[in-house]
């Protein structure tokens, strides 16, 4: 499952997913807090970083399976 989580804090959406069984295969996360990013790096190291959800326009998303998010952090 390739995801997006906008607003992702320290990956516990992720935490949620991997919970659920559910296996992803592709995590891209937007973020601009820097304390939150690497937490979110140290226990999930493949995690794409988008940086700001002010600059969506600029990503280059294969499509997604899943867009979930949680505004705010």
């Amino acid at each position: 499952m390739k995801v997006l989580s906008l607003f992702d804090g320290i990956s516990c959406g992720r935490v949620a997913l991997e919970r659920a069984g559910i296996k992803i295969d592709t995590y891209y996360a937007s973020e601009i807090e820097e304390k939150a990013m690497q937490i979110a790096q140290r226990n999930y190291p493949s995690t794409i970083q988008l940086g700001s959800i002010l600059d969506w326009r600029g990503w280059d998303l294969p499509d997604l399976d899943l867009v979930m998010g949680g505004s705010p952090c």
